[in-house]
């Protein structure tokens, strides 16, 4: 008997996971697993999202063709359907929260308001059935599972049922990579996962072993929901303190003339750095720049009698979000110097390659810069499909180099990286800065060649 499953929330995380639900079929017959409901909120932008995505509207800017084939073939098959009604949670076997939460960054008082969140899990509880399992996605911090979400659905459920009926409730977390292997982010990765106790974690391991390629990526099984969302936090903030750590490099690299990305490339070949990271605009996105706070809001939060404060990871912080102002001043430099027009393009607004996605962008953070200092602010990226601010003079086509005095390469996408750069800046008297490394070394001979004026961000050999 074919299952339910509901994934309730389905922003660019929680559509995904629906898809990759819906795709998962059975080994003997390939027959669709599961019928999956995606759940989103009924207001304007939900029932919008809802509409677009039952007919047929892609409703994620993202590359990957594998994740769009996957989608319209679960259509096709009519095993995924994405509604507003919370009557579907009766039917589900399993829920999946995809619910979006945000900390509320103001130093030591950083905080998250959880009062969305309960709703939708106190809707879980009002709804699902005695034997569902609810599986949380959502990056939350440690000890929410524990103090908050399982105190909530048990609270529901004894308005329902008597005391010996405890809910089913797992904690695993996505490590999705936006892009053109979105999808298979989700089925072939490295899975962490705990329960709320054993019948919990036996289902939650049941169920995600018919979801993920778990012959080539072993399902990972912590003691504790505490353990499993530490595990998320503390990935998602040494990856950016890691960032952060680099940057200072970075900048000493450029005043002594030295290229730190052929520095980095001799480091890495220990094993022990191979994962070190570099220089570049900064850090963007909807989890690097928030995660590491949220063992601070655990503290704040659940755990007041820790006193920790975790200076490194604030610090990290920190610096990532000031790391596009050392591009500003690079460009703001050169142009005070030569008396030129303060016009400035930026070429990517999204906060990394190949995704529409420009949440938390650095691009976007660099453009403030130059508006903040009175500049004429051009922008372009061929996948954004959004509404963007008019204070970023979004230009749908690529403009003539020659009418700025600088320009900002900041995310590599395709188009730029196939883009005829030697061609496009012939005319091109102004400053080009690579943001990120995204030049490979003969296109560089070519540009230095015709004598362009050019800065790469890490790079001080140029």
């Amino acid at each position: 008997m074919t299952k339910t499953v509901c994934i309730q929330g389905l922003g660019f995380v929680g559509f995904a996971m629906a898809i990759a639900v819906a795709s998962a079929k059975n080994v003997n017959n390939q027959k669709p697993l599961y019928k999956v409901f995606g759940v989103d909120l009924d207001n304007d932008i939900g029932r919008k999202k809802i509409k677009d995505i039952n007919e047929g509207k892609f409703p994620i800017s993202c590359n990957d063709k594998e994740l769009e084939r996957a989608y319209f073939q679960v259509l096709k098959e009519k095993n995924f359907e994405a509604t507003t009604n919370i009557d579907s949670f009766k039917k589900a076997d399993y829920v999946i929260v995809d619910v979006n939460l945000d900390v509320d960054i103001k130093g030591k008082d950083s905080k998250i308001d959880f009062y969305n969140f309960q709703k939708a899990i106190k809707t879980l509880g009002q709804n699902i059935k005695k034997d569902t399992l609810v599986i949380i996605e959502t990056t939350i911090p440690p000890g929410t599972t524990e103090k908050l979400i399982y105190p909530s659905l048990v609270k529901e459920f004894e308005k329902r049922f008597s005391k010996d009926i405890k809910p089913k409730l797992a904690h695993s977390y996505e490590r999705v990579m936006p892009g053109p292997e979105y999808l298979s982010s989700i089925i072939n990765f490295w899975r962490v996962y705990s329960g709320i106790n054993k019948e919990s974690e036996i289902s939650c391991e049941e169920f995600l072993s018919t979801i993920i390629n778990t012959k080539k990526y072993p399902l990972q099984k912590l003691s504790s929901c505490n353990a499993s969302e530490l595990s998320k936090v503390l990935e998602n903030s040494y990856r950016a303190i890691n960032i952060a750590f680099i940057e200072e490099w970075g900048i000493f690299a450029e005043n002594i003339g030295v290229n730190l990305f052929e520095v980095l490339n001799a480091i890495k070949i220990r094993p022990t750095h191979s994962n070190i990271r570099s220089p570049g605009l900064g850090v963007g996105g909807y989890c690097l720049t928030k995660d590491p706070l949220m063992g601070y809001v655990s503290k704040n939060q659940f755990f007041r009698d820790y006193r920790g404060e975790f200076p490194i990871t604030k610090k990290a912080i920190e610096i990532n979000r000031l790391m596009p102002f050392h591009t500003y001043e690079i460009a703001n430099d050169f142009i005070r110097e030569q008396k030129l027009k303060k016009k400035i393009l930026i070429l990517g607004l999204s906060y990394r390659d190949q995704v529409g996605d420009t949440r938390n962008s650095a691009s976007i953070d660099l453009a403030k810069y130059f508006l903040d200092d009175n500049y004429s602010v051009n922008s372009h990226d061929p996948l954004i499909n959004a509404k963007v601010s008019s204070d970023l003079g979004y230009l749908k086509n690529l403009p003539e180099a020659e009418l700025f005095s600088a320009i900002v390469l900041t995310v590599s996408h395709d188009f730029y990286k196939e883009l005829n750069l030697i061609d496009w800046l012939k005319n091109f008297t102004g400053l080009f800065i690579d943001a990120n490394n995204i030049l490979r070394e003969n296109i560089i001979k070519k540009l230095r060649d015709q004598k362009l004026n050019l800065k790469i961000v890490g790079r001080g050999d140029l």
